[in-house]
């Protein structure tokens, strides 16, 4: 396993599409209000996504100079996504958020920590 990602840009994509995420969890645009509607997750939890998000982005950039800061932040990700896709199931949620959006983040998540960690 490698302390620094390498190659970097699989870590530095995945960041910039975790901080995007994170902007638009700030005020949920509409399909992302709907996801967490469709998944239960109450109202009143809704702030804590962004900043998870944005340091999950921060810890992935961070990772670039910090030995293992990265692998633990794209774990930490993946396991994220699980979680995500579990209560997905467990909401009976089978559409457009379950397979494109968890599952394809999920699998982005382990196709970096592959490439950039462990090839």
């Amino acid at each position: 396993m490698f302390a620094i990602p390498d190659p970097i840009w699989p870590v530095v994509v995945l960041a910039v599409i975790q901080a995007g995420d994170g902007a638009m969890s700030v005020k949920p645009l509409p399909f992302i209000a709907q996801c967490f509607e469709n998944v239960n997750w109450p109202r009143r939890l809704w702030w804590l996504m962004p900043p998870i998000k944005f340091a999950a982005a921060a810890g992935l950039i961070l990772g670039i100079w910090v030995p293992y800061l990265a692998a633990v932040t794209c774990s930490a990700l993946v396991l994220y996504f699980i979680v995500a896709i579990g209560m997905h199931v467990a909401a009976r949620d089978f559409g457009r958020n379950l397979l494109l959006n968890a599952t394809g983040m999920l699998l982005i998540c382990i196709a970096t920590g592959v490439y950039s960690f462990l090839a």
